[in-house]
């Protein structure tokens, strides 16, 4: 998001400053990410997610996420020597807040990784500032293919950012996954095309678009729509008089639910389909009671199902945070640990302690950590995208979504 698809700093720390900024979100009011006695260096994990606004249930789930693995590390002593803690800044799903934060990041010589941004419009904002610096990112959400393959990606692939990486699949498997699902098995042979003109939205609704139409089925309209407003009637009205037999949504729940209740009350009986930023539980609030049987794509498997993930799962509901885990927590957490797996393998080759250019050496390090995570076998490929392509596509049924079918994108 996923483009899209991951809270508050208000100043670089000091050098050598240990004090950090709040990241824990529980009942009793505990807010420091206390995480054990690892060691005696610090060794600071970033967060960059929306922790306030209409994307704070996705945002929430991130921080909370990257928060159990800090805790987990050290409760193992899983880097010997090395206390792990986390700094989350709130970027409000906006460019220029995560561009701030990212500067910030980099301003605090603790910093040796970043999880987030959610928002793939965020992200462009941010790798530069982390690539100059040396700092590692490493997204659990964002899904647009330029991040990691350039701009000119569908002819000729170029990295432009050594230090970026995701666990999360990219929109050139998302959406034609999506076209494959909804023209060969829901069997909807007319679309109509809509998008919210971000980067995730509209790169996720153009590579749907194109593998709907190489597997033969119609585009019977397309809309842009703004989303800072919340009367669709108008689009409501054009999808009603198109003909269509699914709608296809490129941006994220806010606007999708809106839209699609409308969409129902214009007259139009027919499922609204979108990406993982749809993905939400609130989006069945506010698509209403007409809203079943609307589907999403998610990045992975549905974490509930995967014994990788029991754990984590368990470990989640015990450290009482008060927000879910939601669509990306299984991969805000396997973020987390790639960071740590680099520190580590950093710190052995060390002799046990951090070297100067420990910041250029954890984020070569990344390019080869490897190791079974939450969500499956965690690995980068040569872009710095993650090696597992699983998504599922999940329906709207009753007050819950329900995983309707899993698998990889294999070509039309």
């Amino acid at each position: 998001m996923r483009q899209r698809s991951l809270i508050a700093i208000t100043a670089a720390l000091a050098a050598g400053a240990l004090t950090l900024t709040a990241c824990g979100s529980r009942d009793s009011g505990d807010k420091g990410s206390d995480s054990g006695n690892g060691g005696g260096t610090t060794v600071v994990i970033g967060v960059d997610a929306p922790l306030t606004g209409d994307l704070s249930a996705l945002g929430l789930g991130i921080r909370n996420s990257v928060d159990l693995a800090a805790k987990q590390a050290n409760k193992k002593n899983y880097v010997k020597g090395v206390t792990f803690k986390i700094e989350a800044a709130d970027d409000q799903a906006q460019p220029s807040s995560g561009q701030s934060n990212a500067t910030k990041f980099v301003g605090n010589k603790d910093v040796l990784g970043v999880v987030g941004p959610l928002n793939s419009s965020v992200a462009q904002s941010m790798q530069k500032v982390f690539d100059d610096a040396k700092l590692v990112e490493v997204s659990p959400a964002n899904t647009n293919p330029a991040l990691t393959q350039g701009d000119d990606w569908q002819k000729s692939k170029t990295r432009a950012y050594k230090s970026y990486f995701r666990t999360a699949t990219t929109d050139a498997i998302q959406g034609p996954f999506a076209a494959q699902y909804v023209y060969k098995k829901a069997k909807k042979t007319k679309a109509f095309i809509i998008d919210d003109k971000k980067t995730y939205g509209a790169g996720l609704a153009a590579t749907f678009t194109d593998e709907f139409k190489k597997l033969g089925g119609k585009i019977v309209g397309t809309e842009h729509i703004n989303p800072d407003t919340k009367d669709f009637s108008a689009v409501a009205t054009k999808v009603k008089n198109s003909g269509a037999q699914v709608v296809y949504y490129g941006g994220e729940y806010p606007q999708a639910g809106p839209l699609s209740k409308q969409i129902k009350a214009a007259g139009a009986k027919v499922p609204l389909v979108g990406g993982d930023g749809i993905y939400a539980d609130d989006f069945i609030k506010l698509a209403g009671a007409k809203g079943a049987g609307d589907l999403a794509t998610s990045v992975g498997a549905p974490v509930e199902t995967l014994p990788s993930a029991k754990e984590f799962v368990a470990n989640y509901k015990a450290a009482g945070y008060k927000e879910a885990y939601a669509a990306y927590g299984g991969y805000s957490y396997d973020s987390a640990w790639s960071i740590i797996e680099a520190v580590k393998k950093v710190v052995d080759d060390n002799g046990g302690k951090l070297p100067d250019d420990a910041r250029a050496k954890v984020t070569a390090a990344m390019q080869n950590v490897s190791f079974d995570g939450v969500t499956g076998k965690v690995s980068f490929d040569e872009y710095g995208d993650a090696t597992n392509k699983q998504l599922t596509v999940y329906s709207v049924n009753g007050n819950a979504w329900k995983a309707v079918d899993s698998g990889t994108y294999n070509g039309s």
